[in-house]
């Protein structure tokens, strides 16, 4: 069975970016490696950022089984992203 993959679609220069990378961390940390946590500079990976239609930064994207089964879009406190990333674990 696949661990569910969280995607932090970020940019350098985003505000609200930078108050979601510590959220993140602290999920890291109460998930630990039942979660796959990927971060990607929408400013280098454009391609990506195509891919997964990302229009705002922060935006976060839940991957299950290669198929995306959240995304949210501005920043997104831990417990919320516990809530959901339980279920797929």
């Amino acid at each position: 069975m696949s661990r569910p993959i969280l995607i932090d679609f970020f940019a350098t220069w985003c505000g609200p970016c930078k108050m979601q990378t510590p959220i993140i961390e602290d999920l890291k940390k109460r998930l630990g490696d039942a979660v796959e946590i990927k971060t990607i500079d929408v400013d280098h990976h454009m391609d990506l950022a195509g891919k997964y239609q990302i229009q705002v930064v922060p935006t976060l994207i839940i991957e299950k089984d290669g198929s995306v089964v959240h995304k949210l879009e501005g920043v997104t406190d831990a417990k919320r992203l516990e809530e959901l990333l339980r279920p797929l674990i």
